[in-house]
């Protein structure tokens, strides 16, 4: 076979290749594989009236989850975008599929997001599930859209996300993980050239759960434990109350900056609200600000209000104790942490910290029911002997 001949035959096969068709429920000329969330994307662009034949690929990550893609007119955002939501209908259980315009208005969690028109020339609009019956966990869906598009218009910024759950007819907030974040990229349909947004570094939210997990829901309640197991080892003298002190301060201030990153990151994203877990997290925070405050009006121990500022310290640093333990699971399940590794040793941790609690709490009542047999021996020994002294005394006379 002559040079000539090989060199004809590799092109005509690159070409084949370069030019493969892919392949939905329907055929398209064109497909990309999406950065994030496993998702893929397939079209067929028709110049000469602008139309455009779209298929977009995704799975579902809960059995009562949303899948959307959408479109965005003016930018490469959440915000502004056009979007079509597949999930299954609450009533026949069946998948529908509902247009959404995520305006700058919406405020997702505050108020359901309601079914408005897509918006943009959507001429036709479908979605089926592939190798499933039902929407389930990994079940794959398709939505297949037909716009028309502006004459020349061909560089598109696409949208698309997922969620856990549907409330009635309104898709909730999804995940916020960097990926999640991240869904989004801009391709021209004519020449495949595509725009990603890289993901955004995780740095701050994996710094604000490694602290908030160490101060408000391990530190805090260490030194609840210090103060009331060790005080009452005499033999410790005024070590305890140090030892007391220093983990609440050192807890409250890396529990300080945990809660200024929760507060950075809020603001970073508008209209993306937790409202428990930042409801939890102001409470402990406050709680704790009380606490360092009342070190400052600590009356003596001769003082007659002392007992009840006693009564206060003990109520407030309990509850503070409770509320950031809460909210460290509470803001596990927020990042997507429920079943990780990291949820796992903070189990660990915290179960260490209250099996230790235990068995001090149990040799306090030993020791407390230990003392009271003995004054109450004591007692008797000390009412035998008078009533002896007694009958002595009566026999002599």
């Amino acid at each position: 076979m002559s040079p000539s001949l090989l060199l004809f035959l590799f092109l005509g096969s690159w070409v084949t290749s370069a030019t493969a068709r892919c392949t939905f429920t329907k055929t398209y000329k064109k497909c990309v594989t999406l950065p994030t969330q496993e998702a893929s994307l397939a079209w067929t662009y028709h110049p000469l009236n602008a139309t455009l034949d779209l298929a977009f690929s995704g799975s579902f990550i809960s059995p009562s989850g949303w899948i959307a893609w959408g479109l965005n007119p003016d930018a490469p955002a959440m915000t502004g975008a056009h979007a079509i939501v597949a999930f299954s209908d609450p009533t026949s259980g069946g998948l529908i599929l509902l247009p959404f315009v995520l305006d700058p208005s919406v405020k997702l969690q505050r108020a359901p997001l309601l079914s408005r028109p897509f918006g943009l020339h959507l001429l036709s609009s479908s979605a089926v599930l592939r190798g499933a019956p039902s929407a389930r966990a990994g079940a794959e869906v398709q939505i297949f859209a037909t716009l028309k598009l502006s004459p020349n218009r061909t560089r598109l910024h696409h949208v698309w996300n997922r969620g856990l759950y549907v409330q009635g007819y309104s898709p909730t907030i999804h995940p916020t993980a960097p990926s999640d974040l991240a869904s989004r990229a801009t391709i021209d349909i004519a020449s495949t050239a595509s725009e990603v947004t890289p993901p955004a570094p995780d740095a701050l939210p994996s710094a604000h759960a490694a602290l908030n997990a160490a101060s408000w829901g391990f530190l805090l309640p260490a030194g609840v434990a210090v103060a009331r197991y060790l005080r009452q080892r005499t033999s410790l003298g005024p070590s305890w109350f140090y030892a007391h002190a220093a983990t609440q301060i050192l807890g409250f201030l890396l529990g300080t900056a945990g809660f200024a990153m929760g507060i950075i990151m809020g603001s970073r994203s508008p209209g993306v609200e937790y409202g428990l877990h930042r409801g939890l997290g102001v409470a402990a925070f406050v709680a704790g600000g009380l606490q360092s405050a009342a070190l400052l009006f600590r009356p003596k121990t001769t003082n007659r209000y002392r007992k009840y500022w006693k009564s206060y310290h003990h109520f407030v640093g309990y509850g503070c104790a409770v509320l950031g333990v809460v909210n460290v699971f509470q803001g596990m399940e927020v990042m997507g942490l429920g079943s990780s590794y990291w949820k796992l040793a903070y189990c660990l941790a915290l179960s260490t910290l209250v099996g230790v609690c235990v068995a001090l709490e149990v040799n306090s009542w030993v020791v407390f029911c230990r003392k009271a047999e003995e004054e109450k021996a004591a007692v008797t020994r000390e009412g035998g002997g008078v009533e002896s002294h007694h009958q002595v005394v009566k026999g002599k006379a």
